[in-house]
């Protein structure tokens, strides 16, 4: 299917009307966000004219890039400020970083599969973006030599949260992530206060692929559904 630019503003304006201020997306300038950086170039050629549909599409790995009204909403709960240092767990095909990039100060993005993290860093860089740092590794220790972290956002979901993370996360700080067993999640606002009490708010059901590592499926609580 041959799409022009001007197509793809066009299916990005309509994707923010119907799919993001047409429910419960208020935020102005993630609005503005969603509208200006271009979800295609994240997706294969052959998924050109789903780009700016409301669903998730599928990469490389069995892997996804989630529906634009969950990213959407994930950085509309973690309540971003320009200062902000983010630690993103599940990098996947880049566009949820460069989401995020566009908000905070510094983004440091974990993604397990090489293969994904490299495909994501070309697209990033092609883009222009100077504030997101890439590594490959388990995200369920977080990323130390950086911490803490003002939020943390997670694209993959566990039983709990992970250790790591909570212990990543500033006080005061937001981390959103799904939780839940391996076939539905519910997304989740950890909260940790200035005290350093740590909050939890459930927000909606959704389904994200597993997050894999010491902390996740495949570590102390594979298989345990809960």
């Amino acid at each position: 299917m041959n799409i022009r630019e001007n197509d793809f503003g066009e299916m990005r304006r309509r994707m923010v009307i119907d799919q993001l201020s047409g429910r419960d997306i208020k935020d102005k300038l993630i609005l503005d966000i969603f509208g200006k950086v271009p979800r295609h170039k994240f997706t294969d050629p052959k998924f050109y004219k789903n780009a700016y549909s409301d669903f998730p599409l599928p990469i490389e790995n069995e892997q996804t890039i989630s529906q634009p009204y969950i990213v959407a909403l994930m950085a509309q709960l973690l309540d971003i400020k320009k200062s902000d240092r983010i630690l993103e767990i599940g990098t996947g095909s880049g566009y949820q970083a460069a989401i995020l990039a566009e908000l905070a100060n510094q983004v440091f993005s974990v993604e397990r599969l090489k293969n994904l993290t490299e495909k994501a860093r070309a697209v990033l860089e092609e883009m222009g973006y100077k504030n997101i740092t890439l590594n490959t590794g388990d995200g369920t220790m977080g990323w130390e030599e950086f911490a803490p972290f003002d939020k943390i956002v997670v694209s993959a979901s566990a039983g709990f949260a992970p250790e790591p993370l909570i212990k990543q996360l500033k006080s005061p700080g937001k981390l959103v992530m799904p939780v839940g067993p391996r076939v539905s999640q519910k997304l989740l606002v950890i909260e940790k206060t200035a005290e350093g009490e740590v909050l939890e708010k459930e927000i909606c059901g959704c389904v994200f692929v597993p997050l894999i590592g010491k902390y996740g499926w495949e570590g102390n609580n594979a298989g345990k559904d809960i």
